[in-house]
């Protein structure tokens, strides 16, 4: 019989903590300042009570960045990797981001960075497109402690992150580090019954600068929380609707399991870096209703695999003095099985739907599956995502880079209940050229940093579908070729000026296109979402203006603050279509099924996000942040040439505000000595927003307010951290896109170990 996942978790705390015991006992023998030597038996002490502290001044990676000009924060996950927060959690209670997710564990996610959302937003794994390696490696995930680092950025892009975007991006940086060999190991578990582990380890020969680095992880849950808001609903067997209506989600389990292998050399004289890797991953994925939650699933599931090659160069003074290359290249190929051939209707206590039929009640047949006709379905993608970047330093304090972005999504698609679909399967090809020029400057002492872009992409769309025609009987099969192109041309630059040593203005303004992504023109039935191979490029004109101050020093008190004000104004807008009051009859009309990307027209976004943090003697950390924005529709007259009626409206089914408040506090020597106890609390607020135009107030998601609380224990060995999450502590309504309701109240244990110098 397998034992239940809470027994070995326990267990395996019992274990460690024997384990650390050990760990240290013997390192009070072993370390060599507590030994006196035996020559020096007898002899006087060397007082070395003279040198307290050494100072360093200097930046950290994380302070050069937040300076670099750029409207960047940088998330730091430490800390975050031994509790139970997810990457996404992380980034949700962060400044001006919002992280939209459909649903617990594995849903959908989609990123709104201050208003701007969809492909004017870069999600980047290591400077390359998250998309590359498909649905289970990415930010939904990939846990913590495989990551050093996230950059967050609003407006104009670096130039290691050049491409076609213009709203901002989020880069995971991965960890890198193999000085030290080093092995990590954690597992959680939690409510709906929630089981997570991942392990990570590095190496390297200091002769040969031979290194090694391996990461994996694994995710099951069952989603089986509760929802009881209006999202919920039941139909009797008269088609009356009752909603609000209590239950338990079903047909919600999500299992994913990935990893990466790299291997390499570090710092030998023909390369910095040099690794060549692989990273593969699967999931399978249970999809428990469409767009909106009023219609539940059974039976709808989707499958997903890849398999990627890495290759990651870089090295200072290439060839010449102050010539630096690097190259990133990744080669997948990754696949999605989407299944739906359950027939019956089925409602959300989990029993089928019932009609009457000559006075009985029958089962309610749905003539096909789930959503739609029966559908068994297989997409191909092969994906080749290359960015290439060479930077020379003219003099210092100013550099000149050239980049090269390249990518190409060959996609095909199987209807597999068709016995034909050989034959008859689409493919599609969408490649894209992107070449770029920064030039980056430091003057007046150094106070002033600028970057300037300019930027030139390429874009080619191909889609051959093919369908049977029937002439005098006689079938043939005839082949349809969609093929559109454009390029354009898009500039920016950022700015920074130091005023005094802990006062910096920063400044940045961008004008680009956005072309539409091969998900956006072609479609993701796994994710509800049809094609639509009209879609035109979107253009974004953006400004930002802002000022980080700190960290300013108060003896034990430490504050540093920042803000950043800014106007974003985008044309043809690309984002999912929402439903329109004036084209339905009733509120039931708007529980959809599917969507699609549409251009919107003209938007407008102004507004501000402003971050406070404060630490006391490096125990008690407290920030405070909040993000507000008008994102307005502009468009004053319609097609026929009319005002429009939403015009001045908020764009719908996007929250425009937030505010969130995170504290820790650390507590030394707790039950034991050398020990230390972390408390968090954190808190996050959403203001009502509407999901459909016109803003009818049953379309309103109501003020959203949780609190979260949490413990971390490190033993004194350092090795072992054990951790306790509550989240959702009142068991609040939490909903997203289009009314989504999200999990309640769950509680979730962790352990986390390290193994030094293992090798």
């Amino acid at each position: 019989m397998t034992p239940h996942p809470l027994y070995t978790l326990l267990f395996l705390l019992l274990s460690l903590s024997a384990f650390s015991q050990q760990d240290e006992t013997a390192e009070k023998v072993s370390d060599p300042a507590k030994i006196q030597p035996a020559e020096n038996k007898g002899k006087p002490k060397k007082k070395i009570e003279d040198l307290k502290t050494v100072s360093i001044k200097g930046k950290s990676k994380k302070q050069k960045a937040e300076t670099s000009g750029f409207a960047v924060a940088i998330i730091e996950t430490k800390e975050a990797s031994l509790r139970n927060l997810t990457t996404n959690e992380l980034l949700d209670r962060s400044v001006g981001v919002r992280v939209r997710q459909n649903g617990g564990i594995g849903s959908n996610v989609e990123y709104n960075l201050n208003g701007m959302s969809g492909s004017t937003i870069g999600i980047f794994i290591d400077g390359i497109e998250a998309s590359t390696f498909g649905q289970s490696f990415n930010l939904n995930n990939i846990p913590p402690s495989m990551i050093e680092r996230i950059e967050v950025y609003k407006g104009i892009l670096p130039s290691h992150l050049t491409g076609d975007y213009v709203g901002g991006a989020i880069n995971v940086v991965l960890k890198k580090n193999v000085s030290k060999n080093t092995a990590t190991a954690a597992v959680s578990y939690g409510s709906f019954n929630t089981f997570q582990a991942d392990l990570g380890a590095s190496y390297r020969d200091k002769k040969t600068g031979l290194s090694f680095r391996g990461s994996s992880f694994y995710t099951y849950t069952d989603n089986s929380y509760t929802t009881w808001g209006n999202s919920t609903t039941y139909v009797n067997e008269l088609g009356q609707i009752t909603k609000p209506y209590k239950a338990k989600r079903f047909n919600n389990t999500y299992k994913s399991v990935g990893g990466r292998v790299e291997v390499g050399f570090t710092d030998t004289k023909w390369a910095d870096q040099f690794f060549i890797g692989y990273n593969g991953s699967s999931n399978y994925t249970e999809i428990p209703h469409g767009i909106t939650m009023a219609v539940p699933y059974v039976g709808r599931f989707n499958e997903t695999e890849a398999h990627a090659l890495l290759l990651n160069y870089s090295k200072k003074n290439f060839l010449i003095k102050n010539l630096a290359l690097n190259i990133n290249a990744v080669r997948s190929e990754r696949s999605t099985y989407l299944q739906d051939t359950v027939s019956y209707a089925y409602n959300w206590d989990g029993t089928i739907r019932e009609i009457i039929e000559f006075g009985e009640k029958v089962p309610l047949r749905t003539g096909g599956g789930q959503q739609g006709p029966k559908t068994m379905t297989n997409t191909d993608r092969k994906i080749t995502n290359s960015r290439s970047n060479l930077g020379y330093i003219i003099t210092p304090g100013h550099r000149l880079s050239l980049n090269h972005k390249y990518e190409a999504t060959n996609r095909k698609d199987e209807d597999l209940l068709n016995p034909a679909s050989q034959d008859l399967a689409t493919k599609s090809l969408v490649t894209k050229h992107i070449l770029s020029m920064n030039y980056e400057a430091e003057s007046f002492n150094r106070k002033l940093r600028t970057n300037i872009l300019g930027k030139y992409t390429t874009n080619r769309n191909n889609q051959t579908k093919s369908e049977i025609v029937t002439v005098d009987g006689v079938n043939s099969i005839v082949k349809k070729d969609t093929i559109t192109s454009n390029h354009n041309f898009g500039y920016g630059a950022t700015a920074s000026y130091n005023i005094i040593p802990a006062l910096f203005i920063i400044a940045s303004t961008e004008n680009s296109y956005i072309m539409p992504t091969e998900m956006q023109l072609y479609g993701a039935p796994e994710n509800n979402i049809l094609p639509n191979l009209g879609l035109e490029p979107e253009k974004n004109i953006n400004y930002n203006l802002g000022f980080r101050y700190g960290a300013l020093d108060f003896g034990k008190h430490r504050v540093s603050f920042y803000a950043n004000a800014f106007w974003r104004n985008g044309y043809k807008k690309i984002t999912q279509q929402a439903v329109d009051v004036t084209e339905i009859e009733e509120e039931s009309d708007a529980d959809i099924q599917t969507t699609r990307y549409v251009n919107l027209g003209r938007t407008q976004a102004r507004g501000m996000e402003a971050e406070i943090i404060y630490i006391y003697n490096s125990r008690f950390n407290a920030a405070l942040n909040f993000s507000q924005f008008n994102n307005v529709f502009k468009q004053k007259f319609d097609n026929n040439g009319n005002p429009h009626t939403f015009y001045g409206q908020q764009v719908v089914n996007e929250p425009y505000f937030t505010f969130n408040a995170n504290f820790q506090y650390r507590f030394n020597n707790i039950f034991q000595k050398k020990s230390i106890l972390n408390a968090y609390y954190n808190t996050g607020y959403v203001k009502e927003y509407y999901t459909v135009w016109g803003q009818p107030e049953w379309s309103k998601t109501p003020s959203q307010f949780t609190h979260d609380l949490g413990f971390s224990y490190r033993f004194p060995s350092k090795k072992l951290v054990a951790s306790i999450d509550v989240k959702n502590l009142t068991n609040a309504e939490v909903y997203d896109n289009f009314r989504i309701q999200k999990p309640g109240r769950g509680i979730y244990f962790k352990l986390n170990y390290t193994f030094n110098n293992f090798l």
